[in-house]
Parts: C-alpha cells; structure tokens; sequence
C-alpha cells in the first residue's frame, strides 16, 4: 500500500501509466513490450534484473507498481478485464488501491502479483504464468487500441 503522504494511484490512471512505463522501458532497453502474453516474459526478466540489482521493495516501489499497471493492462487488453478502484474491504485484502474485474466477475490484483513475485525471487512466482492459469479470462479478445 501507498506511504503516508505518497498519493494513491485510481484506476482510470491505469491505462496512462502503463504507456508511459512501455514508452519509457521501450527507449531506454529498447525491450518489446507489447501488451502480448508473450511480453509478460520480458515483464518477468525486468522484475528479476530489478531485484538482482539489490533494490529493496521501498526503492523500487515506483518501478513495480509501473510494472504492475504494464500486468493489469495486459489483462485489460489481452483477458477482457477492466480497471477498478477497491472498495475498502478489497483494499485492505489486497493491500492495493485498484486492480482489474474479469468478465466473470472476478477481481484480481496485478500490483500485488508484481510486488509478490518480487518479494519471492524464485522462477516459480511468474507474471506469465499468473497471466496463463487466471481464471475468468475471455476468450479470443482481440487488442484493444
């Protein structure tokens, strides 16, 4: 969750972000994300670079919540899911200030996936995997522009 006195973040600032993220990563490692299934694997080498370099989660806390609105977006673009802010129960469960609802109905948490995988350090917490085994995606979307 946010720091006292650091602003928290609204979904409709989701889609934003994530593009500035992409835009910025793009330029600087000329790495392709892409907003595919398939780029969640350059998400998960980012998150591994980021902490093999030794940063702590309170440092890098700009940069996962960065990635994990690149993960949410995915979800948007690729699952059919869209961004909503958490109610209070939802925020204090997740530990989060927004995350997505799937077509069915169900919500998950994309910044907290990103800050678990990092917190966990091993190949078996991955961004493309939580993509792969989620349930409630739809089937067949198409990109969104």
């Amino acid at each position: 969750m946010a720091d006292v006195g650091e602003r928290m973040p609204k979904a409709q600032e989701m889609r934003t972000r994530a593009a500035i993220f992409v835009q910025r990563v793009g330029r600087r490692g000329r790495l392709p994300l892409d907003y595919s299934v398939a780029s969640l694997r350059v998400a998960d080498f980012l998150l591994d670079g980021l902490r093999r370099s030794g940063a702590e989660e309170a440092r890098g806390g700009e940069v996962l919540l960065d990635l994990g609105a690149y993960v949410g977006e995915v979800l948007v673009r690729r699952a059919g899911a869209t961004w909503i802010d958490f109610d209070a129960d939802q925020q204090a469960y997740f530990g989060q200030p927004v995350g997505v609802r799937m077509p069915d109905g169900r919500v998950w948490n994309p910044l907290g996936k990103v800050r678990n995988c990092f917190a966990a350090g091993s190949a078996q917490e991955s961004l493309r995997t939580f993509y792969l085994t989620l349930h409630g995606r739809a089937r067949g979307r198409r990109p969104v522009a």
